[in-house]
Parts: C-alpha cells; sequence; structure tokens
C-alpha cells in the first residue's frame, strides 16, 4: 500500500517489468495463485533487487537462489502462497521470520499497513535494510536477532509469517498474534515440511495444513540447533 516511484531509475526497465508480468502469469496465476492484491505486489516489486548481481538475469526464474549467508531467495510461486495464505489486509501489522534480503517483506509492504521483519544473519539485515531504504519502503522495519522468538516489544501483530522451517509452532509466535490473526510457518523436519496456517480463535488456536515444502531451518531459541 505504499506508492513507490520505481520508474524514477533504470532499475525498473521494461523488460525486467514484462518478466514479472511473465512470472505472474506463467507462474503464479496458472498455478491457483488468485489474491489479486498479492499477484499485483508481485507483478511491482523488482526481485532482481534482493539477489546478488550475478544472478540478475535468473530474477524471474521458477526456483529459489543464493543470497549469503548459506540462506536462498525462495522461488516465487513459494513467496506467493505463502503470502496469499496469509491474507494481509491493508490495516494489518505483519511480523516476518527470516528476512533475507527483503524481497518478500517488500511483498507485505504492499499489503499491509506495517510491517516488522527479523533476520538471524547482520550481513542479510543490513542488505535488506538498505535496498527497502532505496525503494521507498518506509513501512518496513527491519531488526537482526532471533526470529523464533518473535518481537514481543512490537505485540501483537495481526499477521505473522515464518520464512524458515521449524520443527514446531514456537509458542512464542503464537502469543504475539493478535486474536483473529493468521500465523503461516513451514514444520516438519529439516527435509521436508508442511506449510501450516495457525488461527487464533478466541483464545485458541485452530490449525490447518497446506502444502509440502521445503525451507532453511529456523535457527534459533524456539527453533532449531545451530
Amino acid at each position: 500500500m505504499f506508492t513507490h516511484l520505481f520508474g524514477s531509475n533504470n532499475h525498473d526497465s521494461e523488460a525486467r517489468a514484462q518478466q514479472r508480468e511473465r512470472m505472474v502469469e506463467e507462474q503464479l496465476r496458472s498455478r491457483g495463485i488468485g489474491d489479486e492484491r498479492v499477484l499485483a505486489a508481485m507483478a511491482k516489486v523488482p526481485r532482481e533487487r534482493f539477489i546478488p548481481n550475478e544472478d540478475a538475469g535468473n530474477a524471474y526464474g521458477d526456483y529459489p537462489l543464493p543470497i549469503g549467508a548459506g540462506q536462498t531467495i525462495s522461488q516465487p510461486y513459494i513467496v506467493a502462497a505463502m503470502v496469499e495464505a496469509l491474507e494481509a489486509r491493508p490495516e494489518d501489522r505483519v511480523l516476518e521470520v527470516g528476512t533475507g534480503t527483503g524481497y518478500e517483506a517488500a511483498i507485505l509492504g504492499e499489503l499491509a499497513s506495517e510491517v516488522w521483519t527479523i533476520e538471524r544473519y547482520l550481513e542479510l539485515a543490513d542488505k535488506a535494510r538498505q535496498v527497502l531504504s532505496e525503494l521507498g519502503y518506509g513501512n518496513v522495519y527491519v531488526v537482526q536477532g532471533d526470529g523464533s522468538v518473535g518481537l514481543p516489544q512490537q505485540l501483537p501483530f495481526d499477521k505473522i509469517l515464518v520464512a524458515a522451517a521449524a520443527p514446531r509452532i514456537p509458542e512464542s509466535l503464537v502469543e504475539q498474534l493478535a486474536e483473529g490473526g493468521r500465523l503461516v510457518i513451514p514444520v516438519g523436519t529439516r527435509i521436508e515440511q508442511q506449510v501450516q496456517v495457525v488461527r487464533k480463535i478466541g483464545g485458541e488456536t485452530v490449525v490447518t495444513a497446506h502444502e509440502l515444502c521445503r525451507f532453511v531451518p529456523l535457527v534459533g531459541a524456539q527453533g532449531w540447533e545451530q
């Protein structure tokens, strides 16, 4: 929902815009992503800005890419599917766990009022902070720390999205979820996980299981050990 003037520089060339449109149609809409707000955000955010320069030519490929510190940026379809499951509204405060270099945070910044995002690795947090600032995302705040314990000083959050695999749903994140809120998180082994959607209703949690996936592990006090 934040307004950006990407056309004022060379980063949002017509060729890149066309690549994003093809990505939306061929990788997202054709595979069942139907939320028009999510599709519009994916068509707008320049994914090439969030990956190393040597991989810029692969920015809109249907696969994850390395971003440093042993981490990856998820393939566009997984980002869209996770964000769609979150059902972020324009008035929401969102917590993201696992910033990486900030791509998904930028998508969330287009959809929600306020986004707080936590990254374990300082080099990635610094990169995300820089790129998000350059692109004008004044509603996205990057914090370096242990995302498995959330951000209690900023609770409650209407929506929480975890972009790393947990062995179980962290209780700290459930506690920081507002009544009526949603938590989307991959849960399972280090090898394979399933996306789970947790809703807080009447103070109780209701969990539904979605598609299988594979994420880097959520390392921290309420995740996996290093």
